[in-house]
């Protein structure tokens, strides 16, 4: 231990000593903060306010974050809706220029109706591509994969790889459809005084091609007898060729009550899970299993099933009964007499035929059938008039609908094993059961149950908005389909002519998809998603900008300085440093000789 040398008078100096270096430092301190504008360079400068700036400064990262992430994502979000602005005003365009041609029945309108939905097809396609800083934002969570494949390869397929396009689709249809006597797979018959017409014998044919019977009636039931047997339904059976793994997909069409087909695609799910919407339970046995599939539809009228193999689906039809119509003919027949025949078709629509009784007709007319010189000859005259009839309405009303159909079928087609387009099977008489693999699939993005779910944005501590966007969705399918029907069309005959009725038909349906229905998704809808994403990310801007200021606000006299303040400190301390110098040099100079003198 070293004890210092004490003498007389060196505390007072010690003292002084002190009290200068500690305002040389309280000068250093207040220059630096006077330069720097913050209190102090380190927390533990602070003192004890520095747990309310550790916090403080925490919690303004955190609103920092959440502003970046907004701003980030409202590009992705404007973009998003201008590209669903652009498929309304694509969709409008095209809908308002069909009924505007078929009210005006000009010859030239239709191949510029082609035209037009052609070249919306592919900005339709340009908006469905878009991009935000790399990402697409119509891909749901894949989001570095270009959503929607070429026009070319939409409409003709890959024939490099051996895959069909829409165009491809719409010929297996109309041929399903049309049937082998090219009139709607009825078969006619023609005995002494009767004429008869019966739905395909086939109870799969008969649920999804061709026309349905639905009605008959005469104008003069006593001349001209018209007999209608309504038919009954198949019974259906389901079948795994092996136990679904759990989330394997199943695609059943059902019919509806309006006579139209919806698509319903079901999961398969171990346990509980298989009880949930759009899901069907997987059981002990492929066969329970089966059972199950059956249940989860409801009692639905089954039309057809698809699935990969394995586990491979299939639907055994059996049963039912073909509905059955005849017209027999007696004496008596008066021209204006007429017979009347209403037809279904698997799009829900039906098709009204009347056949009028007249003195003379064209053996090729389709409305009139000339009453002949016995009840056996008016009797031939009515059935060739009635074949000519569905030939006709075969060719616009149901290759219009096959169109249609064969165009939503095609958009519905998924990248989920399982889940392509509906193919025709080979023997013509129903859809193929396992999913064909020479098809184009038109959408690669992701598959999510919940589109929105796919993109979200952290806009607060316990806010998260929604923002992701699927190509997929019902309301785009159907307005691509829309407009891919029309555009993979041609409405001129051999001869040059322009078939109207056929474009007729055809408009009408593309229309409907191009219009909404109650239940049905659309592109309002769609918009309006968008549209509230947008404003709740408005508002939680403003939340956090708000929040960040308060907090910063908060800090002022924590972590800065008033540099009023400091340079009224740092004058006063250089003013009492100084007095202090000069009394310290003069008192320094003083002795005790001095004060003798």
């Amino acid at each position: 231990m070293t004890i210092s040398a004490f003498a007389a008078g060196t505390y007072r100096f010690d003292r002084q000593s002190a009290s200068l270096v500690g305002m040389k430092n309280q000068l250093d301190g207040l220059a630096q903060q006077l330069s720097t504008g913050r209190t102090a360079e380190t927390y533990g400068g602070l003192g004890v306010a520095r747990t309310t700036s550790l916090s403080a400064h925490a919690a303004i990262s955190a609103q920092d974050g959440y502003l970046a992430a907004i701003t980030s994502a409202e590009t992705r979000v404007k973009l998003t809706s201008a590209s669903l602005t652009q498929l309304k005003s694509l969709s409008d365009s095209t809908r308002s220029n069909l009924s505007g041609n078929v009210a005006s029945r000009n010859q030239t309108l239709p191949a510029t109706t082609v035209q037009l939905a052609t070249n919306n097809l592919a900005a339709a396609i340009d908006a469905l591509n878009q991009q935000a800083g790399g990402v697409y934002v119509f891909s749901g969570r894949a989001t570095d994969t270009q959503p929607v494949v070429s026009q070319q390869a939409i409409m003709n397929g890959i024939p490099a790889e051996g895959l069909d396009g829409l165009t491809a689709l719409i010929a297996e249809q109309k041929k399903a459809d049309l049937g082998p006597s090219g009139n709607g797979r009825l078969l006619q018959g023609l005995g002494t005084r009767t004429v008869s017409l019966f739905e395909d014998s086939n109870p799969e044919a008969r649920a999804n091609f061709g026309f349905n019977l639905m009605a008959a009636s005469s104008s003069n039931s006593a001349a001209l007898g018209a007999n209608f047997i309504a038919g009954s339904k198949p019974d259906v059976s389901l079948n795994f060729a092996q136990q679904p793994v759990d989330g394997a997909q199943v695609r059943v069409v059902v019919q509806l009550a309006d006579g139209s087909q919806k698509t319903l695609d079901l999961t398969a799910r171990a346990g509980e899970a298989g009880n949930a919407a759009g899901a069907f339970s997987i059981g002990n046995t492929a066969a329970e299993t089966a059972a199950n599939l059956k249940r989860a539809l409801g009692g639905a009228d089954i039309a057809s099933v698809q699935s990969a193999n394995p586990p491979g689906v299939s639907a055994a039809f059996a049963n039912g009964q073909a509905a059955s119509t005849s017209f027999s003919v007696g004496n008596g027949v008066a021209a204006g007499d007429t017979i009347t025949l209403k037809l279904g078709l698997h799009d829900g629509t039906t098709k009204t035929i009347t056949l009028t009784a007249a003195t003379t007709a064209d053996p090729t007319s389709a409305a009139a059938f000339a009453i002949g010189a016995t009840p056996e000859d008016t009797t031939a005259n009515l059935s060739r008039t009635l074949q000519n009839a569905l030939t006709a309405a075969a060719n616009t009303e149901l290759s219009a609908s096959s169109t249609a159909r064969a165009s939503l079928n095609f958009f519905e087609g998924s990248p989920v094993a399982g889940l392509s387009p509906r193919r025709v099977a080979a023997d013509g008489n129903g859809y193929a059961e396992t999913a064909s693999a020479k098809t184009v699939i038109w959408y690669k993005g992701d598959t999510a149950a919940d589109p929105r779910a796919t993109a979200t944005v952290q806009a607060g501590t316990s806010r998260t908005v929604e923002i992701g966007a699927q190509a997929n969705e019902e309301a785009i399918r159907r307005t691509l389909a829309g407009i891919a029907a029309m555009a993979a069309e041609g409405f001129t005959t051999a001869a040059g002519t322009v078939d109207t009725a056929r474009f007729e038909a055809v408009s009408s349906r593309a229309a409907n998809l191009l219009t909404a229905s109650d239940g049905q998704q659309s592109l309002e809808q769609l918009g309006t998603d968008f549209g509230l994403a947008a404003s709740s990310m408005a508002n939680a801007k403003s939340v956090a900008n708000t929040t960040k200021a308060t907090l910063e606000a908060s800090l002022d006299g924590v972590d800065t300085v008033s540099t009023e303040e400091v340079a009224a400190k740092l004058l006063s301390l250089q003013t009492q440093l100084q007095a202090s110098y000069k009394v310290t040099s003069i008192l320094s100079e003083m002795s005790l000789v001095n004060y003798l003198r």
